[in-house]
């Protein structure tokens, strides 16, 4: 599983591959911390945990908590952005629920 040390990786990915990695690198940093943003930091870093916890990207839910920390993000506030998560993935199963209802229901007919 993720350690905190595959990040060591991305140099070789970076090599294999520099001119989609440099693309890569130049749009999550103007996204998350470009300066024509109209989102402060907190809720920037908040929008990313939740959508961390729904992906559930190891490396993304780490960086974020941190820097959720430093952008002033509150306990308070991080709990709730992990019920708005959790409340959307179950969201999520049930809508996929109703898919699969409807194949089953399809096939009986």
């Amino acid at each position: 599983m993720y350690e905190l040390t595959d990040r060591q990786y991305a140099k070789d990915i970076r090599k294999a591959d520099p001119d989609a990695f440099a693309a890569y690198s130049a749009y999550h940093e103007e996204v998350l911390r470009g300066d024509s943003s109209p989102l402060d930091a907190r809720t920037t870093e908040m929008i990313a945990l939740g959508v961390a916890f729904t992906t559930q990207c190891p490396h993304c839910i780490h960086s974020h908590s941190v820097a959720a920390r430093s952008a002033g993000v509150t306990e308070e506030e991080l709990a709730r952005v992990i019920h708005i998560a959790s409340a959307l993935r179950s969201g999520g199963a049930m809508t996929h629920g109703m898919v699969a209802w409807k194949f089953f229901d399809e096939d009986a007919g």
